[in-house]
């Protein structure tokens, strides 16, 4: 009982980790905050994404 409030607390307190680390991804790669927002919003399939296609 007490790992389902613990979850509940962490989801609740804002962007998740995969959202974060697909912002500074597309931040660094296209310098553009609206993009950043954009891949962000699309969190671990955009990390995937550019995982995958990256040189």
């Amino acid at each position: 009982m007490a790992d389902v409030i613990v979850k509940r607390e962490v989801v609740k307190s804002g962007v998740g980790f995969g959202s974060a680390l697909a912002m500074v991804i597309s931040y660094t790669a296209h310098k553009s905050v609206l993009w950043a927002i954009i891949h962000g919003i699309c969190s671990w399939f955009y990390v995937g994404y550019f995982l995958l296609t990256r040189n």
